[in-house]
Parts: structure tokens; sequence; C-alpha cells
């Protein structure tokens, strides 16, 4: 780990607090205890602290200076489940009552019936979604025996053709990249309709399997390389070469 937080340091460089253009974004990888920024301006938030006039890392990871707003972003991290994630997973088994959905998390995921996007009648549940079926939903309810899950949204439901694979789930935010800017210049330059889940699973399908497979390649790049800065520049020369 420390070898891999040292690479990342000097690939990296510093990172100096934003001044003119408060929508300027701008990343470096710190380690627990590092000063990230100086002044009573900066607003902590996930991954940080204030410690003083400064706010901290609380966390190896990447920190992530927006405006005023400080947040760092874990790179090693299992996925934790949140309200409102949108998660990719698997139909596992079918209850009375709705689908079971392995979604790669300690507590399962459970779809209840009434949160499909129209009425099905409860004897043919498994012609709506079938055991082996993959879905793109979105976490409503986190509770202690485990997580409940709806398909009432844009671009929710089942997920037909494609393959789904996995990356680390704390990479994900790279991958998606500000406001969908990243996934979008990979969609954009491969053709492929593409969902990242919060949980890391991530379905592609497009018009051909070379398509796919460039496309995949394409996010495995920016999942392997989140340590790097001016990652989209990279991403634009990745595709002019692959």
């Amino acid at each position: 780990m420390r070898n891999k937080i040292n690479e990342a340091h000097e690939s990296v460089g510093s990172i100096e607090a934003p001044e003119a253009d408060p929508t300027e974004v701008k990343r470096k990888v710190v380690i627990p205890g590092e000063v990230i920024v100086t002044g009573e301006d900066y607003l902590p938030g996930e991954g940080t602290r204030r410690k003083g006039e400064d706010v901290v890392a609380s966390r190896f990871g990447l920190a992530e200076i927006a405006g005023r707003s400080i947040k760092v972003i874990s790179l090693f991290g299992t996925f934790i489940p949140r309200r409102n994630n949108v998660i990719i997973g698997r139909v596992r088994d079918i209850t009375f009552y709705g689908w079971s959905i392995d979604m790669d998390s300690a507590s399962s995921g459970f779809l209840p019936l009434d949160e499909s996007p129209r009425f099905i009648n409860k004897d043919e549940m498994d012609q709506f979604l079938a055991i082996g079926d993959v879905i793109a939903a979105k976490i409503w309810s986190v509770k202690a025996k485990g997580i409940d899950l709806t398909l009432n949204g844009k671009g929710l439901g089942k997920l037909e053709g494609g393959f789904v694979f996995r990356v680390i789930p704390s990479r994900v935010p790279r991958i998606i990249g500000r406001e969908g800017s990243m996934v979008g210049l990979i969609k954009e330059k491969t053709g492929c309709n593409i969902t990242v889940g919060q949980n890391g699973w991530v379905w592609i399908k497009g018009p051909t399997t070379d398509a796919e497979i460039r496309a995949r390649k394409a996010v495995e790049f920016v999942a392997d390389k989140v340590f790097v800065d001016g990652l989209t520049d990279k991403m634009e020369e990745w595709f002019t070469t692959n």
C-alpha cells in the first residue's frame, strides 16, 4: 500500500486551492491526516474533517476540490449501499412478494412486486423478471435486514443483451466522471449503451462485439488510472490509438 501511495503522489503531484473558477475541479491522492487545503472558506465533505483552519483527509483516496467543496473518494473500499444509489444486480430468486437480487453487497437486495413500473400478475412474475436476469435498479430504502429496490425511474429495468463485468466499487465516481462526462465520452466514442452501478457492476451493449470490447477496455483503463490527473485528456488520447 505504501508503494502505491508514493507512486500516486509522484504521478499526481501537488494540488493548489482553486481561485477564480468555482466550477474547476482539482484532484490529488492523499493519505489520512494529510492537509488538503487551508482556510475557513472551504467546506469539508465526505472523507474529510476540519482541523483548525485546515481541511484534512480522514482516509486514503483521491481528494477532489470543486469550488469550496472538498471530499476524498476512497479508491479501495467496498460498496456501501445508500438511498438513491443506482445498482446493477442479478435476479437470484422469486418469492410471492417480489424478487431477490444479487448485488454484490453484504446485505441482500429485494425488489418488491409493487415497485415494478407496471402491474404484474403474481402468477406471471417470471415472465417479467426470471432468475438470472440482469436489472438496473435504484435503492429506496436501506434497512438492517436488507436493501429495498425500485424500478421506478429513468433508465431502470431489465438490461437485455450485452454483458456485465465488475470494477472496484469505489472507483465508480471516476468512471462516471463529473456530471457523467467520462462515461459519456466512452459512449460517444464506442456507440455503446453503458450503465454503471454504484456497486461496481458495469453493463455494456453495443452495435458490435468489437465495440463492446473496446468500451470495456476503456472503462477498465479509467478504473486503472484513477490516480492520474487530467484523465479525460488521457482517455481522449487512448481512443486515438485503440
